[in-house]
């Protein structure tokens, strides 16, 4: 799952909203239209083929406006918020307290009662894990009103891929991939004896490494234990940690990680894998639609993240890929609320995953996707999110764990070294 830029205005600016909060108004002047504001240029096309065909179907004109990238579409979702000059259906890209800001702030309308309409019939049409991503339960850290507060358009989640022609040429089997960590290590011996390249991902961005580390902290020690950890109640020195860092030590001594990988943005990863230049990738389904682009020829399939345990299940990042909120000031919410309604359907649901390979969040869309998305949609009930989770790491202990991990990569500190370190910023910021 990606994450958004974020804006370093944002404590000022939702301090701002609070305080308009209790006088905001109708903030369209489009009476008549539903106007959209979106950030996706590779959703675009699609998006405004069905505004066409809904305004066609319905008499009602739908309008599309595109602002990208990611971190300018933000920029004009805040300063629209300063001045009332929201559209009808726009994102909130950031995270959880970004969302719940603008909910306190009166931005957002409470979908609940729509997603609850005819015993619950819209609500039923999407992947839980989709809802999750928008979805605020009562007494949270935010002190927002619980409720369902975004339209998921698409689902993603993280796995690991692999070159089928590249196994093949190690003289392993395309259609078995490493179920476990020996079978991972084993098959990179072979691969590597037949001079094929490891492991590729983009570990320059750290969010990805903290990804990758919370799949085996999960399957190594369960949720509970993780969890705690961030309350405070487990220690980075416990040695199911040790562990999970040792992996990336194994990775370093084994020689699996392509060159360069500690410092590699996502976008140079996936270049690296879709031209053949390494076996294995560690991508998410977005990856789908970014590899024909770069190959159509390219032979890969998806694959768990070979397990270390069998105690506790591997756990991989998903959610909603993208989401809509619609303004609740606007004269026209209603309006806005019955598209989504039908662009959350089973067939504009089809369209949108077929033109842009995307994963759809309606469940009854997933019967006609390409093998490969179909088996990233068949694990969808294995993800989870640190939006989702009732506690998170600070940001400080999250930065120390994820950069400790780039030391190892490249043997400047040792597991044991990492997790003490980690442990006394933690120490550190509970003072």
């Amino acid at each position: 799952m990606r994450r958004p830029h974020q804006g370093v205005v944002f404590t000022l600016f939702f301090a701002a909203l609070a305080a308009l909060a209790g006088c905001t108004k109708s903030e369209a002047p489009h009476k008549g239209e539903v106007l959209i504001w979106h950030w996706m240029t590779d959703r675009d096309d699609a998006l405004q083929q069905l505004a066409d065909a809904y305004s066609k179907e319905n008499g009602i004109k739908v309008r599309l406006e595109l602002y990208a990238p990611s971190d300018a579409y933000a920029s004009k979702i805040r300063a629209a918020a300063q001045t009332n000059t929201l559209p009808d259906i726009f994102s909130v890209l950031g995270e959880t307290r970004d969302l719940a800001s603008f909910i306190n702030s009166g931005r957002i309308a409470n979908l609940t009662a729509a997603m609850d309409a005819d015993h619950g019939a819209w609500r039923k049409e999407f992947f839980p894990k989709a809802l999750a991503t928008t979805t605020l339960v009562a007494g949270n850290a935010y002190n927002a009103p619980a409720g369902n507060y975004g339209v998921p358009i698409d689902v993603t989640n993280i796995q690991m891929l692999y070159n089928k022609d590249l196994f093949k040429q190690a003289g392993l089997d395309p259609e078995r991939p490493p179920q476990t960590w020996d079978e991972f290590i084993s098959d990179w011996h072979k691969l590597k004896a037949a001079h094929i390249p490891g492991l590729v991902s983009g570990w320059g961005e750290t969010w990805m490494i903290d990804c990758f580390a919370s799949n085996y902290a999960f399957n190594i020690m369960g949720e509970s234990k993780v969890l705690d950890t961030f309350r405070g109640k487990v220690r980075y020195t416990d040695p199911d940690w040790i562990k999970v860092l040792g992996l990336f030590d194994t990775l370093r001594k084994e020689e699996v990680l392509v060159s360069g990988v500690v410092t590699m943005v996502n976008k140079t990863a996936e270049q690296t894998f879709s031209t053949s230049k390494a076996a294995f990738a560690f991508n998410g389904s977005w990856c789908v639609n970014v590899y024909k682009g770069m190959n159509p020829d390219l032979s890969f399939a998806a694959m768990l993240p070979p397990r270390v345990s069998n105690k506790y299940p591997m756990k991989i990042w998903g959610g909603a890929g993208s989401s809509f909120m619609v303004n609740d000031a606007s004269v026209n919410k209603e309006a806005a609320i019955q598209f989504l309604k039908w662009l959350s359907q089973p067939a504009q649901q089809v369209k949108l995953s077929k033109d842009t390979l995307n994963l759809p969040s309606n469940k009854a869309a997933v019967g006609d996707l390409p093998p490969v998305l179909a088996s990233f949609a068949s694990r969808m009930d294995m993800t989870t999110h640190p939006s989702q989770w009732p506690v998170t790491e600070k940001p400080t202990v999250v930065e120390a764990f994820d950069k400790g991990i780039q030391s190892i990569l490249i043997g400047e500190k040792t597991p044991q070294q990492i997790a003490e370190d980690v442990q006394a910023v933690k120490d550190q910021q509970s003072k």
